[in-house]
């Protein structure tokens, strides 16, 4: 994309992220949300919850989650839904009942396992979006950057961090990078932004790096 139309383009969405568009004006139409099943013991992260839904709804983005009408799923899903956004879930049939199964939905995809429910939500989302939450939403993010490492797909991939709450994982991922474990590239295809319309913008200037996973064939 020549430099003049990837300004005006920015420029458009910035101006969308003020006033709510009559359709999409993101070169993505959905947006996987992954986030914790529990609220937090902070209401800081509910509210933020409502945020995000209500501004992917605004956007005219359809949102692709877990399924659940539980925690910060929850929040999301019933925000965009008063929004007057589109929400499909995908939900293992072992955790309908765990995660209570959010039934107001605009479809929802019940599947047998865990790896076919981060499966469909690969198949049917443009973008990913990791919000806080635990050890489940860790393990879809990773899955989902893994994939990425491998050249599976070149989907862009972005942590929300919230008040900092990745800053320790983020951390992380430099070291990794330092220590020779993690490439340059493979590193720099992690977004992190602070709040979620700087997040969609960083999606859409964002480049994927194409490269091996491997630092040292030698090594092999």
């Amino acid at each position: 994309m020549p430099l003049f139309e990837s300004y005006k383009l920015v420029f458009l969405l910035r101006l969308s992220l003020v006033y709510t568009p009559a359709v999409n004006a993101f070169p993505f139409k959905s947006v996987a949300v992954f986030c914790g099943s529990s609220k937090g013991s902070d209401p800081f992260y509910v509210r933020e919850a409502v945020k995000i839904g209500k501004c992917l709804a605004d956007q005219k983005l359809a949102i692709v989650y877990g399924g659940a009408v539980v925690g910060l799923m929850g929040q999301v899903a019933d925000a965009a839904l008063a929004a007057g956004g589109r929400v499909t879930g995908v939900i293992p049939r072992s955790l309908k009942r765990k995660e209570i199964e959010h039934t107001g939905l605009s479809k929802c995809h019940v599947v047998e396992t865990m790896h076919e429910r981060k499966q469909l939500m690969y198949d049917l989302s443009d973008v990913f979006i990791f919000c806080p939450g635990g050890l489940g939403t860790l393990d879809e993010a990773f899955e989902i950057l893994t994939w990425s490492q491998l050249g599976l797909h070149i989907k862009p991939c972005g942590f929300l961090n919230l008040r900092g709450y990745f800053d320790p994982l983020v951390a992380q991922l430099d070291r990794m990078k330092e220590e020779g474990f993690l490439r340059s590239e493979h590193r720099e295809k992690v977004i992190v932004e602070d709040n979620i319309e700087q997040l969609l913008l960083s999606f859409v200037k964002h480049k994927p790096a194409v490269v091996e996973k491997w630092i040292n064939h030698e090594a092999i």
